[in-house]
């Protein structure tokens, strides 16, 4: 079928002039001068036959032929541009901006990540960690992973790992004393991480022994430190279930009580609006879902 259509340079002036109510600012979004966009109209008003514009003297209204084309123009352009972004987007590696918790990176994210990159070769993830707040995130992101629900201007929520905490330890450490009830914990080092001192307060409460007075006490600047320590054996973390299920299954820490586990945040991604229809976007969505 052959499709009788007008310049496409002097579509984008007009729809772009039309847009601002203005040739010069039209000029500056499309980094031509101001006569290049008054050709390029005039050209299109010869081309139709019809005025699109009329001009004063220092701006310029559209007519009422300019008005009912404008929005037709307009959605024709943004239908080019979104479907030339998607055909860009299949031809090249996308690069993929992920801010993620640490211990969650460490203990949980990257053992899982080789699994995503295999089956989608052309994203390429760019990985960084942080603690603060979804709201004090300043540096730009595609998927950030917090606890939530959480809020933020402009950004949607997606829950897909739920959590708890509760007490570990090295399996070696039951060998140094008794440690089957929670008052056994009077004989044992107790890990804190800084990030997070309330943690073991609340535990002992709930277990019932909120005066419970451990052998030792160490803090750790960071709470996948304090994994670590109690994977080598230092004394007993409270661990996130879903962050030690990996050295559970494997032996390496070992869960000494029944019970009870501590109720903490779910791990949501958070994906700025403007960015959640992207296809590399929507896969990790995806498939954090399914590793969860």
């Amino acid at each position: 079928m052959h499709r009788r259509l007008p310049p496409l340079n002097a579509l984008k002036a007009f729809e772009a002039a039309g847009r601002h109510a203005s040739f010069t600012r039209a000029a500056e979004e499309l980094r031509v001068t101001h006569g290049a966009v008054s050709r390029h109209v005039q050209a299109l008003e010869a081309w139709i036959g019809t005025p699109l514009f009329e001009r004063h003297n220092r701006r310029v209204v559209l007519t009422e032929a300019g008005r009912s084309y404008l929005p037709e123009i307009g959605a024709a352009l943004d239908r080019m541009a979104l479907a030339t972004a998607r055909q860009v987007e299949r031809g090249h590696a996308q690069i993929l901006h992920v801010n993620a918790l640490a211990t969650f990176t460490l203990r949980w994210l990257i053992p899982r990540l080789s699994a995503f990159q295999r089956s989608h070769p052309a994203v390429e993830i760019r990985l960084t960690t942080s603690n603060v707040p979804l709201a004090r995130i300043v540096e730009p992101f595609d998927i950030a992973i917090r606890g939530g629900p959480d809020a933020r201007p402009g950004t949607v929520g997606r829950p897909f790992l739920s959590e708890r905490r509760i007490p570990v330890c090295s399996p070696a450490l039951r060998r140094h004393g008794p440690l089957r009830q929670p008052s056994d914990l009077a004989g044992h080092t107790l890990l804190h991480a800084a990030t997070l001192p309330e943690v073991w307060p609340h535990w002992l409460q709930a277990a019932g022994v909120p005066h419970l007075k451990p052998q030792a006490s160490v803090t750790l600047e960071h709470f996948y430190l304090t994994l670590q320590a109690a994977l080598d054996g230092l004394g007993v973390a409270m661990g996130p279930e879903r962050l030690i299920a990996d050295d559970v299954a494997s032996g390496r820490l070992i869960l000494p009580f029944d019970g009870p586990a501590l109720p903490a945040r779910s791990y949501h991604a958070y994906v700025p609006e403007a960015r959640a229809d992207q296809a590399a976007v929507r896969a990790f969505c995806d498939w954090l879902a399914t590793a969860a």
